[in-house]
């Protein structure tokens, strides 16, 4: 949105070069353009990518503890040595909590 209105606004102004009253206008596209941008980007999006980032990491540390759990049963460990496993790979936060449900 801002550097599509920002690239016609400049667009407008350096096609209207002979028109000194049209310039003010288009740089006042340009300028706006970039300002929106700029505050969506910075309100609406950033935060979004912030929970998708932590989501992203959730779900990766959850994928490798039940490929590690599975490659366990697969060798044929203990369940005990299992369970272990998994809960070191856990963030230290969540290894109390683990321990209390098993």
């Amino acid at each position: 949105m801002g550097m599509i209105g920002t690239l016609i606004g400049l667009v407008l102004m350096l096609g209207n070069m002979g028109d000194p009253k049209s310039i003010g206008p288009a740089m006042a596209v340009a300028l706006l353009t970039t300002l929106y941008g700029a505050f969506v980007a910075n309100v609406l999006f950033a935060p979004i990518v912030g929970k998708l980032e932590y989501y992203t990491s959730y779900e990766i540390v959850y994928r490798e503890i039940v490929l590690e759990g599975l490659r366990g049963i697969a060798r044929s460990e203990s369940p005990r040595n299992i369970q272990d496993q998994m809960a070191a790979a856990l963030p230290p936060k969540l290894q109390s909590k683990f321990e209390l449900a098993a």
